[in-house]
């Protein structure tokens, strides 16, 4: 199996984002340790946040094996090479946006931050599916 370059590129810019997870995962134990004061709520959020980003960058590169042997092209190639990647960042970063200020117990209006890479995640998976499928 071999990548293409868009894609090899891709999948090296999202292995860079690994370091940025890892900070995340350092952060959370700060949480954890009551050095950073966070509402239940926030907590909640900022686990969702780094789970969601470890797991679709997990996707995002499991994705990009794939999409190469799909006879997706144009638009929809780019759909499925970017939907999972580009959810990793905006679903986490939603987690986080909408869980900033003080005293916070629930979402704020950045809340569709989070329903924006819903969107980008599902596109990304079923386009991809469809792909694979009809290939």
């Amino acid at each position: 199996m071999e990548l293409s370059e868009a894609s090899r590129n891709i999948a090296g810019a999202i292995l860079l984002t690994i370091v940025t997870i890892q900070f995340g995962g350092w952060f959370l134990t700060k949480i954890v340790r009551g050095d950073v004061p966070m509402t239940d709520f926030q907590k909640s959020f900022a686990r969702a946040g780094h789970g969601h980003a470890g797991v679709l960058v997990i996707l995002s590169l499991v994705g990009l094996l794939y999409v190469d042997s799909t006879s997706l092209d144009g638009f929809w190639l780019w759909v499925g090479r970017l939907g999972i990647p580009v959810a990793a960042i905006v679903m986490s970063g939603g987690f986080f946006a909408s869980s900033a200020g003080k005293d916070r117990t629930k979402p704020n209006q950045f809340i569709w931050v989070l329903y924006a890479g819903a969107l980008s995640l599902a596109a990304g998976v079923l386009t991809l599916g469809i792909g694979l499928i009809t290939a």
